[in-house]
């Protein structure tokens, strides 16, 4: 009995081995690394679907990531704190703006570069933002004036609550 012991606990002790080996990989290679940066803050009026974690990018390459998000009890708006890589120096008239990478993905702050001579400084704020845009904000505004433009037709022909207008004369 106790052979067949040891042989379980080493297998097993091998086979948690090879488990850890490849949470150590997946880790290091995923692409969601810790860098050294210099921090930032935005606020915006809404961050819908905006995460700590979540990536900062310029032309699409990450350089950075959102490391936390609080609301200010002042005016009420979303103060994101952003990680951005060092080496990368930012204008001070550099836009944020919270874009989705697909129609069901996630957000991502992106960041568009101005034309200042002079660069922000670590904890300082990027002034210009764009707050994320709602998907059910711009369906709903859609169907609204969809019906609204359908009511006025319908008031225009001489339609009313659904009735037919007299034929003819």
């Amino acid at each position: 009995m106790s052979r067949h012991g040891v042989a379980e606990t080493v297998a097993g002790a091998a086979v948690l081995a090879v488990a850890f080996g490849f949470l150590a990989y997946a880790i290091l290679h995923s692409g969601r690394s810790v860098t050294a940066g210099y921090p930032l803050t935005a606020s915006f009026d809404h961050i819908d679907g905006l995460n700590v974690g979540s990536d900062v990018r310029i032309a699409g390459v990450k350089v950075g990531s959102v490391t936390n998000a609080v609301i200010d009890p002042k005016t009420f708006q979303a103060v994101v704190t952003l990680n951005v890589r060092d080496g990368i120096e930012l204008p001070k008239d550099t836009a944020a703006e919270i874009t989705s990478e697909s129609l069901l993905g996630g957000k991502y702050i992106n960041l568009s570069p101005g034309g200042d001579e002079t660069g922000l400084k670590p904890g300082q704020a990027i002034t210009i933002t764009q707050s994320s845009v709602s998907l059910e904000q711009l369906l709903g505004k859609f169907i609204f004036s969809v019906t609204t433009l359908n009511n006025a037709k319908a008031g225009a022909d001489g339609v009313k609550d659904g009735a037919q207008a007299p034929a003819g004369k």
